[in-house]
């Protein structure tokens, strides 16, 4: 049965609150039935366009795994667009969400509940294209957990599949406090998604919403260069990094970074055969 908590608890500390695993926790039902109206499908679909669509058409991928589904938008844009999808989260409440917000779109999402870090117990295929948007990849809050669950991912990849994987541009925050904007990925209306506070280690976002209530998620602030180096240390070679969608930007300008990973093993130059 899944938790039906409608608050949020972080205890007398919540700047003390830098886990991985209390990420379930933080996704109480009453959070999740609102999470639609901060994403606003209509508004992101506009904002995104066919980006990903195209990006992965350009690969030749036909099977995604979604490994951070959450209530079921991107997976449902890519079943759309005709691509053979499977749905992960690690919350239960996510899943059911976006299976429900399938469903009421005409799709029938293939659902698996696993945690990223032990990926293979739960996911034995392999797949074209892995995507990890959201923002989510900065749910972990520990370097170990960060380079276990990219090396779920690269091992669940075909040889000359991909990795997509968001997220915000923490460098802007932590070194100059630039507010995120709307402009992208959280385009609903009269809803605030706001940092409350940020330290080396931790980003607590707070979500305000317009009949008065309020959530929080604790977070790592990833810095770009840190993530695009842990990809290359568990295999990936080829990384592009873009700046909400674009190849070409500046540093402190985008609200997000995607990171566009390829598996295919290229032999360095010069290197002995």
């Amino acid at each position: 049965m899944l938790n039906q908590e409608q608050d949020q608890d972080y205890g007398n500390d919540p700047l003390a609150v830098r886990e991985s695993d209390t990420y379930q926790e933080e996704y109480v039902h009453s959070f999740v039935e609102k999470w639609d109206e901060l994403i606003d499908w209509d508004g992101r679909a506009e904002a995104e366009g066919e980006f990903f669509i195209e990006k992965l058409r350009e690969q030749g991928v036909k099977k995604v795994l979604d490994v951070a589904t959450g209530t079921g938008f991107h997976s449902v844009q890519l079943l759309k667009a005709g691509f053979e999808v499977t749905s992960v989260d690690g919350s239960p409440m996510m899943l059911a969400k976006a299976f429900e917000n399938a469903r009421k779109r005409g799709y029938i999402l293939r659902t698996v509940q696993a945690d990223w870090r032990m990926l293979s117990d739960s996911i034995y295929d392999r797949y074209d294209a892995i995507i990890c948007l959201g923002n989510s990849f900065t749910h972990l809050h520990d370097d170990n957990d960060r380079r276990k669950a990219l090396a779920e991912f690269y091992s669940a990849l075909r040889t000359n599949g991909i990795l997509m994987l968001d997220q915000r541009n923490y460098d802007a925050l932590l070194d100059h406090q630039i507010k995120p904007t709307h402009n992208y990925y959280y385009c609903g209306n009269d809803v605030r998604a706001e940092p409350e506070h940020i330290d080396d280690t931790l980003a607590r976002f707070k979500y305000s919403f317009s009949d008065g209530s309020e959530f929080h998620l604790n977070m790592f602030p990833l810095r770009k260069a840190y993530v695009q180096r842990l990809m290359r240390e568990v295999g990936f070679q080829t990384i592009e990094t873009l700046g909400d969608f674009k190849e070409t930007y500046k540093e402190l300008e985008p609200d997000f970074f995607i990171h566009v990973a390829e598996k295919a093993y290229r032999q360095q130059e010069g290197s002995n055969e």
